[in-house]
């Protein structure tokens, strides 16, 4: 019998030729170049989020023990995950009583600095330092502070704008 060259035979060839693995590939690693740094500043603007929500924090308690007592209290800093560790009392000469939460406390030193107990008009200031290598990846913002005044500050090209 006579049969043509362009006839298929009846056998159905299966799988996946290398050029379409290659194309799924490249797709895939386009979109992991993508996706992984966006996820990534995600995160970093969480964690800083985490840390001016608690810096916010820090500022209430200091402004309610101001009405008490007529001066911001000065904070201890002998553990590195409390503003003042919970033994102490929330008096003017031990600090604010409110602990660092852990999700903050990995990744900021927050630190608040207040002026001599009778000086006028009292002060205080709240400063989030980056801890770890993630956080000092944040190229925007780098230090956090806040005052008295309700001044927000930020170091790096972000600047209190866009950081706040």
């Amino acid at each position: 019998m006579y049969r043509p060259a362009t006839v298929v035979s009846k056998q159905t060839q299966r799988g996946f030729t290398l050029i379409e693995l290659m194309i799924v590939v490249a797709i895939v690693a386009i979109l992991a170049a993508v996706a992984i740094p966006a996820y990534r500043d995600h995160v970093i603007k969480s964690h800083r989020t985490n840390a001016e929500s608690f810096m916010m924090q820090a500022a209430n308690k200091e402004e309610q023990i101001l009405l008490d007592m007529r001066s911001y209290a000065p904070v201890t800093t002998g553990n590195a995950n409390f503003v003042n560790p919970p033994a102490l009392p929330a008096t003017a000469t031990s600090g604010i009583n409110l602990a660092v939460p852990n999700h903050v406390a990995q990744d900021y030193n927050i630190t608040i600095t207040t002026n001599a107990a009778g000086t006028t008009p009292p002060t205080y200031t709240i400063t989030a330092a980056p801890k770890d290598a993630q956080q000092s990846g944040d190229v925007l913002c780098k230090t956090l502070t806040l005052d008295q005044a309700g001044n927000k500050a930020a170091t790096g090209p972000g600047g209190a704008t866009a950081c706040w």
